[in-house]
């Protein structure tokens, strides 16, 4: 998103000096201490603050979460013809719906493809440590690599990840073994063919266009990339992709390359270019939607009953559970403020569009959202 709004930045730790890298480790505890503000969004008690992605400028702001980045970017860098979020609103409900989709259950797919499908060719462990060279010994990055690479392992059922009982790969040690949790159903089904069905989707609508709302690069796209792209550095999963949707494929590695600070401006999303996009938003409103409609009603239920702990601190000590299906597949999950925040941000912006931007939606997606601003 930096790269298309042509701002400057420094990857930290990565391109960083050591001295560089420990400012920036300060910063974020600072931030986390609360002895530093927040420039951008409001924080508030949904957020499971604070996590990457951070951007941080040299006139000391600090701003937290992609979206609101994309939103910051726009406001203090975007011109007409270079925004990432669409002016007209049934493109910027589109755009932030294709967004939110990717960010919540897309990163489900991205990491389950990453220590899942690719658990035993993937070296993020050792790219996450060599990103922090400078600031660990050789040892150091070794032992780093691997609590890292065992940690992800162990997170993979809270985010949405459940072996069957006694999933086994042949050469895999233990602690490497994408695990199963007691009385949790398992989705390693679901979340294969839903990584399936994303590739075919995505790939049909860039052998269409260049981006997914015609010629302009957007925040959808950015969601896309950022959850898709993550699986390029995968190598089994990255077969898959380049295998299944090559056109997709080629399209991560050229904004792999920043190419998106070499875009051309693009028109203006339009209403005419959803279209092309309603397959994809049909496969969004039967798992995201759903999907966060039973995350907000499991909040809802334990909040009433007395509940504080949420999102992957109560999940660890089995609270806040909730029981759900999707596309007819049963998952047991953890309710996440986080999502709720999001969801709720999204019905609002569906709520304020007059009727006939209301009107110019897939019928799909109206009614999904139709049917979820309306369930109390």
């Amino acid at each position: 998103m930096c790269d298309f709004a042509q701002v400057e930045y420094q990857w930290l730790p990565a391109d960083g000096t050591l001295i560089q890298g420990l400012r920036v480790n300060r910063r974020v505890q600072r931030l986390k201490a609360g002895r530093l503000p927040l420039t951008y969004p409001p924080r508030d008690e949904f957020d499971e603050y604070p996590l990457v992605p951070f951007l941080f400028g040299d006139d000391g702001s600090n701003i937290y979460d992609s979206t609101a980045i994309a939103e910051w970017l726009d406001t203090h860098h975007g011109t007409e013809a270079r925004r990432l979020i669409p002016k007209h609103p049934v493109c910027e409900l589109v755009a932030r719906l294709i967004d939110d989709h990717f960010d919540e259950f897309g990163l489900y797919v991205a990491h389950h493809h990453r220590w899942v499908t690719s658990a035993k060719d993937n070296d993020a462990g050792e790219r996450v440590a060599n990103e922090m060279a400078r600031a660990l010994p050789a040892l150091g990055r070794r032992q780093f690599a691997q609590w890292f690479a065992r940690r992800q392992v162990r997170r993979l059922p809270y985010l949405f990840s459940v072996a069957p009982e006694g999933y086994r790969v042949e050469g895999l040690p233990q602690a490497l073994t994408p695990p199963s949790r007691p009385d949790f159903p398992e989705t390693h089904t679901l979340l294969d063919d839903a990584f399936i069905r994303t590739l075919d989707l995505v790939e049909n609508v860039l052998r269409e266009r260049p981006f997914l709302f015609g010629a302009r690069f957007t925040l959808a796209d950015a969601s896309v990339y950022g959850e898709l792209g993550m699986n390029t550095s995968d190598p089994a999963a990255e077969r898959i992709i380049a295998e299944r949707a090559p056109t997709l494929h080629a399209w991560l590695e050229r904004l792999h390359e920043r190419g998106a600070s070499k875009l051309e401006d693009g028109e203006e999303p339009a209403e005419a270019h959803l279209d092309v996009l309603a397959p994809l938003l049909d496969e969004i409103v039967q798992i995201h939607v759903p999907l966060m409609e039973q995350n907000e009603r499991a909040y809802e239920r334990h909040k009433a009953e007395g509940q504080t702990r949420f999102n992957e601190a109560a999940f660890q000590r089995n609270e806040a559970l909730y029981d759900g299906e999707l596309l007819g597949q049963p998952f047991r999950a953890v309710a996440k403020t986080f999502q709720v925040k999001g969801w709720r941000n999204l019905k609002a912006r569906y709520r304020d569009l007059e009727p006939a931007h209301r009107s110019a939606l897939p019928v799909d997606v109206r009614n999904a959202l139709d049917d979820a601003v309306t369930f109390r």
